[in-house]
Formats: structure tokens, C-alpha cells, sequence
């Protein structure tokens, strides 16, 4: 975009941590969102018509409605966090805005997080940790038979997605002595199937019918709803659990509380659901599911690092470069 004496207007639509909005200061005409309320769409609306760079999250969604009032200064979206699916590609790049990401600062944080819902789902550390904060129980002491749960070395673990944090994941199972197996778009080369002792399937159902646990590890695309069907989640072993902490729109989230509820599946661990901040109460319900709020790539250090990389690509996209995490549609 043209250069100009005056610096550009970036709004940014949530509380950001300190040091990243103090920074976003010195360098821009940036505007906080310092009580860390959600914009309406309203808001997202006015913001897209003034700002010349707008930094949304992945909870605020920027759709065709709102970009189609989007200002004439309106040329950089650069978002705060990895998946793009909040916003419109097609129409960003249509009315000639560069959309760009966070990728690769959080596949540590969320392949820690979905490592410990790997082994907290199985083990029933949710439900014993209730259990003692519980003021109305009384803890006996140990017992031999009392809160048996499953052990996960030996098992068998798919996972769906095997991107960074896919891999990231796979790693950090075959030191818990899983078994990794894999579906993804494509396969991995031999090296890396090497080294994490992969196994690939073509077909995903024929590995869902075959896992002890199944992690998603994919991101929300049209491809990708509902990937985990009512039919393919029927194809799980009773004694299978399911992982998720990518996005909750690949998992049809009534067809799992159902048969959880049925005890057709062990159980879930679940950071992401499909109608975010509603989760289906059958879910919370269940002492066999362990849900979080959404805290996956939730670190100080990750946050952090997003905040970084969203100024190095507003910085490096006002110099007159390609950003280096420039987004196209292809991608996803």
C-alpha cells in the first residue's frame, strides 16, 4: 500500500497481551480493545470500513457481510491464531485483501494439551480430581478396585491431520509407548514415517474401526465438517476414547454425546467444541468426558509469539513485501 507520513489505523478486536499491544503502539495508529469484549458484527463492520489493517481472532467472524462494506483502506487482515476458518477468503482476495496467520508458535502448546487429554480421558483425572474437591464425599483411601481406569502404553493411537501439530503429537505418543497410525491428505515421506514409526491409512474409516484412541488434529474447512460423521463415529470401538483440540465443527457433537451417553464410545477429551461457548450439556453431563475451555495454544509464551508474528506481517506488509505468513485459500 502507498507509503504516507501518517501511520496506519490497526484495530485490534481483543485484549492482547501487554507487551504485544505496547509494541502494536509504537509502530501503529493502533486501537485496543482494552475490557476484551467481543465485537458485534456491527462493530466488526465499522472497524472493517475505517481500519487500514484489521487483527481479528479466530472467534470473531468475518465473513462475506462484513467484508463487503470493508473500506477502501481496508488491505491487510492479519489474524491472531492459526486457523482462518472465521474468515472469507474468496471475498478477502476478491476485493484484493491480503489475509495472513499465526501458524507454527503453537504446535508445542497444543500437542502438550492434547498429549495430557490423551492420557487424562483413559486415566479419569477430571473425574477423581472432582471427586476429592467434591465436599459432599468422603475419600476412604486407596482401594484396589476404585476408580480403574485404562492404561494407554501399547495402544493404539490415529490420529487425523498429521500437520505440525500432528506430528508434534505423534512424537510426544511414542514416548508414552503408543502406536501411531495415520490418516492425512497426503502421505508423509518415509523419513518422517521412519522416525515416528507411522502407520498411514488411506481410509479413514478403516482406521477409526481399528484405534484405541483417535485424536483430531485437522482444521475446520468445508472438507473437514463433520468429517467425523454420525456414520464414521459408529465405526469406533466401545472401548475407543476421542480426542479433540482442533476445531469443533469437524465432529458432529450431538452423534458423540449420544453415544457416549450409550456407552457406544469409552469416552472424549474435548478443548474445542462445535457451537463455541455452547457445548452440548450431555457432554458436561458426563463423568467419562473431560472438557476444557478452549485452552489448547493457551500460554503466555504462545500468546505472545502470535502477537509477534501478527506485527512482523503488518510490519513487513506496509514495507511493500510479501508477508511471510501470507494466506491463500489453496491452503486450506
Amino acid at each position: 500500500m502507498p507509503q504516507s507520513a501518517k501511520r496506519p489505523l490497526v484495530i485490534v478486536t481483543r485484549k492482547l497481551p501487554d507487551v504485544v499491544e505496547t509494541r502494536m503502539r509504537e509502530l501503529f495508529d493502533a486501537r485496543l480493545n482494552v475490557d476484551d469484549r467481543p465485537m458485534t458484527q456491527a462493530e466488526l463492520v465499522a472497524a472493517a470500513q475505517t481500519a487500514d489493517v484489521l487483527v481479528p481472532t479466530v472467534t470473531d467472524r468475518i465473513d462475506r457481510a462484513v467484508l463487503a462494506q470493508s473500506g477502501p483502506g481496508l488491505k491487510l487482515i492479519s489474524n491472531f491464531g492459526t486457523g482462518v476458518d472465521n474468515i472469507d477468503l474468496d471475498t478477502a482476495r476478491n476485493r484484493g485483501i491480503t489475509v495472513t496467520n499465526t501458524p507454527g508458535v503453537l504446535t508445542e502448546d497444543t500437542a502438550d494439551m492434547t498429549m495430557a487429554l490423551i492420557l487424562a480421558a483413559p486415566r479419569r483425572l477430571a473425574q477423581g480430581t472432582a471427586y476429592l474437591k467434591d465436599p459432599r464425599n468422603h475419600w476412604a483411601g486407596w482401594s484396589p478396585t476404585w476408580m480403574l481406569g485404562h492404561r494407554i502404553w501399547g495402544k493404539r493411537l490415529g490420529i487425523i491431520g498429521m500437520g505440525r501439530i500432528g506430528q508434534a503429537v505423534a512424537r510426544r505418543a511414542k514416548a508414552f509407548g503408543l502406536q501411531i497410525h495415520y490418516h492425512n491428505r497426503r502421505r508423509l515421506g518415509e523419513e518422517i514415517e521412519q522416525e515416528l514409526e507411522a502407520t498411514y491409512w488411506e481410509s479413514l474409516d478403516q482406521m477409526l474401526a481399528r484405534m484405541d484412541i483417535i485424536s483430531v488434529n485437522c482444521p475446520h474447512t468445508p472438507a473437514t465438517y463433520h468429517l467425523l460423521s454420525a456414520r464414521r463415529l459408529k465405526l469406533l470401538k466401545p472401548s475407543s476414547y476421542l480426542v479433540n483440540t482442533a476445531r469443533g465443527e469437524v465432529i458432529d457433537e450431538n452423534e458423540l454425546a449420544r453415544l457416549i451417553d450409550a456407552g457406544a464410545i469409552a469416552g472424549a477429551g474435548l478443548d474445542v467444541f462445535e457451537h463455541e461457548p455452547a457445548v452440548n450439556p450431555k457432554l458436561l453431563a458426563s463423568d467419562r468426558v473431560v472438557a476444557l475451555p478452549h485452552m489448547g495454544s493457551a500460554t503466555i509464551e504462545g500468546r505472545i509469539d502470535m502477537g509477534e508474528k501478527v506485527i512482523i506481517n503488518i510490519k513487513t506488509f506496509l514495507d511493500g513485501h510479501s508477508p511471510p505468513d501470507r494466506v491463500h485459500p489453496a491452503m486450506f
